[in-house]
């Protein structure tokens, strides 16, 4: 049954593998592309079922035992981030059939899709610490070829930016694995935290506390690191901008969530309370953006950093309620950001345009559109029953139960400047008098947009409404996160 957990990123490596031939057959790509997906999510499903009644599964490579071999591990949490993560790339890719362009796809873009995809389920799926880089490296090299991918001279401009702050990112990456292994002595996750409460340095582990918080928190676009985002996710097409806004930045997240509550639980005092202020420096920041812009992208790309901002701070409180609702919120963010996405993709096509002031009356001729826009623009400020209610409810009452009033408080207030960003979109295209539309609108090519993406703000519905059944899930993956031995003893016992 350990099988499952190498599945969802061997299907991707193998057939992305495959679509490297043949790049000028586009039935064959796109069917090639569908076919591995399907697999991995069925995949994907037996992992988590097999998780839920068994607990975290492993599989050490090599049949060396744990430390000393490379462990895979699927806890609840990976194996949810792992699921959503496909059915998400599928919807995406299914999307991108009529908007990504035929050259686009026939120059690489699938194969790219499926690295990536390899990359994240990876790093979701990963024990060892050097090997997350490893995973790292390998979705951001698929990343910087999706981002230049056209050769528009915007993505050339800022696919400069976004490979300097990675590359970047990446050195400070290895320089802080290397000093965190000169203190433990080891490279497995799980030995690594048990490491850690043996040598009882404080001092020196707040400062590579620090410095993880530092590499990961670049590539989840916290605040002040998240400079970079706003201008490189803007500049790819649509499907692209809805992978890496559903799914990049939350492999930063994880990340940070899974070294601060598997590692760093040693001085709360100092290490929690930064990654408390700084995210709601990043909601702060985030709002201010969201606000301050009329393109649609740059609305929806400001929302991508107050929600890695409200996911850190139920991280960030380390009680039940607050991890259950960062949980929550964080595969919530992921299905919502790329439906909103698929959504302004539909609203641009049939618009020609991404400034806000030049559209209007788009009610009177895409009536579905505006309904289904509206459900999902609701869906993220977290209105009642829709998928971002609960995870927000759980996190404020997290951060009251751990005494954090007033930055709760401030929690539920940033839930109105994230409606009033979106709704803004929803008054200035689809009310008033008839604003810009695009002169070659073809309704087969619209109805073909809109129908994957129906489904997905579909999906995001029973993710709300659906949250007793779902609730188990998310509880066995928060456990997890509250209590580090269930980690390292799967590890540690499935090693020997």
């Amino acid at each position: 049954m350990n099988n499952f957990l190498l599945l969802p990123v061997i299907i991707p490596f193998f057939f992305g593998m495959l679509l490297i031939f043949g790049q000028k057959k586009l039935a064959y790509q796109r069917i090639t592309t569908l076919l591995g997906l399907l697999l991995s999510i069925l995949c994907a499903f037996g992992l988590v079922a097999n998780v839920y009644e068994n607990g975290p599964q492993t599989v050490t490579l090599g049949n060396w035992p744990a430390p000393f071999g490379i462990t895979m591990v699927s806890d609840m949490v990976s194996a949810l981030l792992v699921l959503t993560t496909l059915i998400l790339t599928f919807f995406i890719v299914w999307y991108g059939f009529e908007s990504i362009g035929k050259e686009r796809e026939q120059f690489f873009y699938y194969p790219a899709v499926m690295f990536i995809i390899v990359g994240v389920n990876g790093a979701f799926t990963t024990g060892d610490i050097f090997n997350l880089f490893v995973f790292f490296e390998v979705l951001l090299m698929a990343s910087y070829l999706l981002i230049v991918l056209g050769g528009e001279k915007a993505q050339l401009q800022e696919s400069i930016k976004y490979i300097l702050v990675n590359v970047i990112s990446s050195a400070f990456f290895v320089i802080t694995v290397a000093f965190l292994y000169s203190v433990v002595g080891t490279l497995n996750m799980a030995d690594i935290s048990q490491k850690i409460a043996e040598i009882n340095q404080p001092g020196i582990l707040t400062v590579i506390a620090v410095l993880f918080l530092l590499v990961f928190g670049m590539k989840a676009a916290i605040f002040p690191l998240y400079f970079w985002l706003p201008g490189a996710y803007s500049a790819p097409p649509i499907p692209v901008l809805a992978l890496f806004g559903a799914l990049l930045t939350k492999v930063g997240v994880y990340a940070i969530t899974r070294t601060y509550t598997l590692f760093f639980t040693q001085e709360f005092a100092y290490t929690h309370e930064l990654l408390l202020i700084l995210s709601i420096l990043t909601i702060v920041a985030g709002c201010i953006g969201a606000l301050a812009h009329f393109d649609v992208k740059q609305i929806i790309i400001y929302n991508i950093v107050i929600a890695v901002g409200v996911i850190l701070f139920g991280v960030a409180q380390m009680n039940e309620a607050g991890l259950e609702g960062a949980m929550f919120y964080l595969i919530h963010d992921m299905i919502i950001k790329a439906a909103l996405f698929m959504l302004i993709g539909i609203v641009i096509y049939v618009t020609g345009t991404t400034n806000l002031r030049k559209m209007g009356g788009l009610m009177k001729t895409y009536p579905a559109l505006g309904w289904f826009y509206l459900i999902a623009a609701l869906g993220l400020a977290g209105v009642p029953p829709l998928s971002g209610f609960i995870g927000k409810l759980l996190i404020v009452q997290g951060g009251f139960e751990a005494g954090n009033i007033w930055t709760s408080v401030f929690i539920l207030a940033s839930s109105i400047v994230v409606l009033l960003s979106v709704m803004r979109i929803f008054i200035y295209a689809f009310w008033g008098e008839q604003g810009q539309l695009a002169t070659h609108v073809e309704k087969k090519k619209y109805h073909r947009l809109f129908f994957p993406t129906m489904l997905l703000v579909i999906v995001s519905i029973f993710y709300g409404i659906g949250t007793e059944w779902l609730t188990p899930f998310i509880k066995q993956a928060a456990n997890v996160l509250m209590d580090p031995s269930i980690y390292i003893d799967a590890v540690m016992k499935g090693g020997e």
